[in-house]
């Protein structure tokens, strides 16, 4: 009896405790999720004014949203390390990193590139290169870093400027 009793009671608690929750005044469904209804503001924060827009992200000074680099040094510079796998590419960060690379000549030695287009202009400065260097130790097999090859990063940023530069060139050409 007692049993019977305490499922009895718990059951009126517990329909009472659900009871509780509405406020009785229903609204349908279909007008709840209305995208038309929706109050503008952030569903993560609550906060009512927006959050972040992908615009806020782009430069304002470039124009209708293009890429904040220069196109033809970007291609000349994915032209010019094209023989090698990329590791990283980012195109509104100007950014291209290769990963390591052994020559098939010299085996026991390896560079890695990071190429940085940081303007939008087509100049010398607007181009960054950064060569790393490695070399395999004879009696571990392991690779051990060496430095970097400054004299390699100029010649290659030397060789981006001049590929641009024929892109620019044949660009040119073709539309006459």
């Amino acid at each position: 009896m007692l049993n019977k009793f305490a499922l009895t009671v718990a059951v009126l608690v517990t329909l009472l405790f659900v009871a509780s929750c509405s406020s009785g005044n229903i609204e349908p469904l279909n007008e709840r999720y209305d995208p038309r209804n929706w109050k503008k503001g952030s569903v993560i924060t609550g906060k009512s004014e927006s959050g972040v827009s992908l615009k806020d992200f782009i430069n304002p000074s470039t124009p209708n949203g293009a890429i904040p680099i220069n196109a033809l040094l970007w291609r000349a510079a994915l032209d010019t390390v094209s023989v090698m796998p990329l590791d990283s590419v980012d195109t509104f960060g100007g950014t291209i990193i290769t990963e390591w690379y052994a020559h098939p000549d010299n085996a026991n030695q390896r560079i890695k590139i990071a190429i940085f287009v940081v303007d939008q202009e087509l100049r010398a400065d607007a181009i960054n290169v950064q060569t790393y260097l490695q070399e395999r130790d004879a009696t571990t097999s392991e690779w051990r870093d060496i430095g970097r090859d400054d004299g390699l990063s100029r010649r290659l940023e030397d060789l981006i400027l001049t590929r641009a530069r024929e892109i620019r060139a044949s660009n040119i050409l073709e539309t006459n």
